[in-house]
């Protein structure tokens, strides 16, 4: 099956380099282009891609914006957003994925990096460092307003306990197989409980099971390094 791509940036350099390198690849193509978010989303609704690669900063509309309303509409639930950006650490990148972004890149990864990349988020993984991760959700996320939390204790409270052993492991940034491994169980096995969790969380990707991981205390981000 082909994996279709949306590249959302306003560098036409850099979008014909991610042409060029996706198109030469068997299992994914690039279906359309935007220069920022409006387009972006507009494009999204026509094209129906799998993978949006999105750009955060562009001039006018961003791609935060865009991100949040990609993720927020339920026609384009099949599609998934995938970050570039120049700044790992950076406040819109932890924004986005509260928004329902399934993951991020820096924009000097490799090209091998950002294909592999391209595929883990469009079978609904999450592409996520966890050193990263720990790092936006300590300084952004882990303390959020009521409002800006992903899942009310209520909602945590239908977890079974293996489901929140499953969604802690994952937080940690271990893939299906190392939950697997430590657990005794089958990858189908950990899969499930994933889905459930997700199910019960309305978690729109395992990107937002790790965020609401964090921000529930169900896992604990690290101190900063002295």
């Amino acid at each position: 099956m082909t994996i279709r791509v949306l590249l959302a940036d306003d560098q036409a350099l850099l979008r014909a380099t991610f042409r060029i390198l996706i198109d030469s690849c068997d299992d994914m193509e690039v279906v359309g282009e935007a220069t920022d978010g409006n387009e972006a989303v507009g494009l999204t609704h026509t094209l129906r891609p799998d993978v949006v690669l999105m750009d955060i900063r562009m001039p006018g509309s961003d791609g935060l914006g865009a991100t949040t309303a990609i993720c927020a509409d339920p026609d384009l639930s099949g599609t998934r957003v995938l970050i570039l950006t120049t700044f790992e650490t950076d406040e819109y990148v932890a924004r986005a994925l509260h928004a329902g972004a399934s993951g991020f890149l820096g924009k000097d990864v490799t090209a091998d990096v950002l294909l592999d990349g391209i595929r883990t988020v469009s079978v609904g993984e999450s592409l996520l460092s966890p050193l990263a991760t720990r790092s936006l959700i300590t300084r952004f996320l882990a303390a959020p307003a009521p409002a800006d939390r992903l899942a009310t204790p209520e909602l945590l409270a239908t977890l079974t306990s293996r489901e929140r052993q499953v969604m802690a492991l994952a937080a940690e940034g271990k893939s299906n197989d190392e939950i697997a491994e430590s657990l005794f169980v089958s990858p189908l096995t950990v899969r499930t409980h994933v889905h459930r969790a997700m199910t019960k969380l309305g978690a729109r990707d395992r990107a937002q099971l790790v965020v609401i991981a964090y921000q529930s205390g169900l896992v604990q981000a690290p101190p900063p390094a002295s």
